[in-house]
């Protein structure tokens, strides 16, 4: 076979690459390793940077001034208004709620009506009732007419029979049909008794459809609602109440706080506190101590102090955080200068507790001015429970760093929550 003379070749050749041309693999690949790892350092460094300029963030208290011409403070305490009367109003039978006539807020009154049930089987069952003592009414009506038609046919029988013209027999007869009579209405008159029982049965069933306010005070709590059913026990899983409403006698709320058992000692009945809401920081108001649980709690270790108030306001609603300070019963003198006794040194301030600080056998805490902490070590006095007084190395006002990170120096900026 003759190949054409202008037929194309095949050049391989021509696609080969100069050795001189050729890129280097191997440095394109450390060049691109080397500006990752450059990349890498640069956002390490600045992470660090930012981590260290970052400020860290304090929370703080304020040294509080100790009252003058006022009684000492012997412990403080924290806890909740709770009131002595308290009511989850239910009903005592299982039915079906028919009307509601209140809402959360409204004020009640002792009987006030506040919902009823379904009460057509009680009417029913009453009606019953007093169809069967009617029954028997009449029938005693019935045998008591006979009765005395008897009594006459005794009557004569009996004199019939003195003069010999009846027999003895028909004087029996006679004799036990007016007993007969007799017996029977005596029967009905204890069916009416049974029939009034259960006329009152039926009726206190028929009252217990109604139900009624106990005593006199706020509804804070509506649980059911028309149609739903009710029981006095947990029946029908979640789709039954056993609930009708809560009231709180709001004349009736006081303190409930727990106090350590190591400050019990501190507290006696009838002595002066001064109680401060959370809601309400700006007021305080007097108070005293009602009794003292006698029992403690092993878990918590601390015994329950229930406190009254003086005066109650209208503000002062059940569940709302108080704040209460256990006065010393001892009251300042004119020859004291109206500054109230203590015993030993006089307190410059009283600080939390949590601001206080051991290093080795000093104690210490931390100032925060001009944005930087301040080491300024203390000492101190009476313990308060939550505050503890401070003898010397603070003045009021000083602000302390109550909650922060543990390595912090003297010197250190840091950021103040708000």
């Amino acid at each position: 076979m003759v190949t054409p003379l202008n037929s194309p070749k095949h050049d391989l050749g021509s696609l080969r690459i100069p050795e001189g041309q050729r890129p280097n693999t191997r440095t394109s690949r450390r060049v691109i390793f080397a500006a990752i790892s450059l990349l890498l350092l640069a956002c390490i460094v600045v992470a660090a940077y930012s981590f260290r300029i970052q400020k860290p963030l304090v929370e703080v208290a304020t040294a509080a001034k100790p009252e003058v011409g006022a009684s000492q403070t012997l412990l403080n305490a924290s806890g909740y208004v709770t009131p002595r009367r308290r009511a989850t109003i239910a009903a005592k039978i299982t039915g079906r709620v028919t009307g509601v006539f209140f809402d959360e807020g409204t004020r009640v009154n002792k009987g006030q009506l506040l919902a009823t049930l379904d009460d057509s089987d009680a009417k029913r069952a009453l009606e019953s009732a007093q169809a069967d003592r009617d029954a028997s009414q009449a029938a005693i009506a019935d045998f008591e007419v006979q009765l005395k038609n008897a009594e006459i046919q005794l009557y004569r029988a009996r004199e019939l029979q003195k003069t010999g013209v009846q027999t003895q027999e028909a004087l029996d007869n006679a004799t036990m049909q007016a007993d007969s009579l007799r017996a029977k209405i005596a029967l009905d008159k204890e069916q009416v008794a049974a029939s009034e029982a259960r006329i009152a049965v039926t009726q206190q069933a028929l009252d217990n459809c109604t139900i009624r306010a106990p005593f006199e005070g706020i509804v804070v709590s509506k649980d059911a609602q028309v149609g739903e059913m009710v029981s006095p026990i947990s029946a029908g899983g979640g789709f039954t109440r056993t609930g009708i409403a809560t009231i709180v006698d709001m004349k009736s709320n006081e303190i409930e706080v727990d106090v350590n058992e190591s400050y019990i000692a501190r507290v006696t009945p009838h002595q002066r506190a001064r109680a401060t809401l959370d809601a309400y920081p700006d007021r305080q108001l007097d108070a005293k101590v009602r009794t003292v649980i006698p029992t403690a709690d092993r878990q918590k270790a601390t015994v329950k102090v229930r406190i009254t108030f003086d005066k109650l306001e209208d503000f002062i609603l059940p569940d709302m955080g108080v704040k209460v300070a256990f006065l010393d019963d001892e009251q300042p003198t004119a020859n004291d200068g109206g500054i109230s006794k203590e015993k030993g040194p006089q307190a410059l301030a009283y600080i939390p507790k949590n601001a206080v600080r051991n290093d080795s056998n000093s104690r210490f805490v931390l100032l925060v001015r001009g944005g930087k902490v301040e080491r300024r070590a203390v000492s101190l006095g009476i313990d308060r429970g939550t505050d503890v007084a401070v003898l010397a190395g603070l003045s009021p006002g000083d602000s302390l760093v109550v909650k922060g990170p543990e390595n912090l120096h003297d010197g250190d900026k840091v950021e103040v929550r708000q």
